[in-house]
């Protein structure tokens, strides 16, 4: 293996002979750092001379081709360059895929994981916000029970009013709704088994345990959670809030406190609404579909519901009131900056009081099954 080396002023010309294979790798590399010494401006290449090249000596003459264009030198080669270093050539701009594609299938199994992981600090977070509100309404009760003259009545009133008596029509007309919705498709698959008369068993049982309580606590959610959230909000956001605590006022008891127990009093009521109107509902539709008289109608009810049926649904509902006023009145005091959060976190304050409601509505579901309510 030779090399022959000829400088003429920038022009470097660089004749490459012998065997360049693997049993002679020490020698090559020699040859390799004499070929790539630095000082040229052109380099021409000559590998008309080397009788044998694998692909071993095709790496140690790469490698030539690459020191001499790191060192800034123009490499050109007489002739054609051997077909080798195309092959390497390729198989490292395939390393580089290969690299993507080992980073891409990694990101595959992690970023699963890695969201896994978010959610679960996210939910651990609102769960500690939620006890935090919880706990800090449970204190300001306290010092109220001791100290009376702290309890906002006007104000609890006042709430009682926007989150009850002005949500009337719209509890009481989804509910009815919803009831003949119940009892017609009831009643059309009743028809096929000649059991139309359990219409009014399906329609008292749905209504009074589930569907009043839950339908106007979805109702309630989407008007006064979004309310309480988009009012407090606004007032952080003025900060009215801040405004509370300099002149020594606790905004727990002068906000949050009055919309939960005047919310606490409003859905036990209009829950009652509720399942009246979804009696009526059904009454109505029964009479209309399958001649079921109101008679007949006030009749089977009785004999269809037990002594605990109708306090099933009323038990939840303070439980749905703590829930919605709490989760709208804690994202109202998370609102900072702009307005841009104050929807963000009011859309929030919907979506998880309706999530918490149903969820809490499964929870009370197994838990009257398991004592066989």
């Amino acid at each position: 293996m030779k090399v022959h080396i000829r400088d003429e002023g920038d022009e470097r010309a660089i004749g490459l002979s012998g065997r360049w294979t693997l049993e002679h790798v020490a020698d090559l590399e020699k040859i390799v750092a004499r070929a790539a010494a630095p000082g040229a401006a052109r380099a021409t290449l000559d590998p008309g001379g080397i009788e044998a090249l694998d692909l071993t000596g095709a790496w140690l003459l790469r490698a030539v081709e690459a020191r001499l264009e790191a060192a800034g030198t123009a490499v050109r080669w007489a002739g054609d360059r051997p077909g080798q270093l195309a092959f390497i050539d390729e198989v490292i701009a395939r390393q580089g895929e290969e690299v993507e594609e080992e980073e891409y299938r990694r990101r595959l199994v992690t970023l699963p994981l890695r969201t896994v992981g978010r959610l679960t600090l996210e939910a651990r977070d609102t769960v500690l916000d939620h006890l935090s509100m919880f706990g800090a309404v449970l204190v300001v009760l306290g010092r109220a029970l001791v100290r009376p003259h702290r309890f906002r009545l006007p104000s609890v009133v006042r709430h009682v009013f926007e989150t009850g008596v002005t949500a009337i029509p719209i509890v009481a007309l989804i509910a009815f709704l919803i009831s003949v919705i119940v009892a017609y498709i009831g009643a059309q698959q009743l028809r096929q088994f000649g059991g139309e008369i359990f219409v009014v068993d399906l329609v008292t049982i749905s209504v009074l345990r589930e569907l009043g309580v839950l339908l106007t606590a979805i109702i309630v959610a989407g008007r006064s959670g979004s309310a309480f959230a988009a009012e407090i909000g606004v007032m952080k956001l003025n900060d009215e809030v801040d405004a509370l605590r300099a002149i020594g006022m606790d905004p727990i008891e002068v906000l949050v406190v009055p919309r939960v127990l005047g919310l606490v009093v409003a859905m036990p009521l209009l829950t009652v609404l509720a399942d009246a109107m979804g009696l009526a509902g059904g009454a109505l539709l029964s009479w209309s579909l399958v001649d079921i008289t109101f008679t007949q109608y006030l009749e089977r009810v009785n004999e269809a519901i037990a002594s605990t049926t109708f306090w099933v649904g009323i038990v939840k509902a303070p439980v749905f009131a703590v829930v919605i006023a709490l989760v709208g009145t804690m994202r109202g005091m998370q609102v900072r900056g702009s307005s841009r959060e104050l929807g963000r976190l009011t859309t929030v304050a919907v979506v998880q009081s309706i999530f918490l409601v149903i969820l809490f509505d499964a929870v009370f579901a197994v838990i009257f099954m398991e004592l066989d309510i």
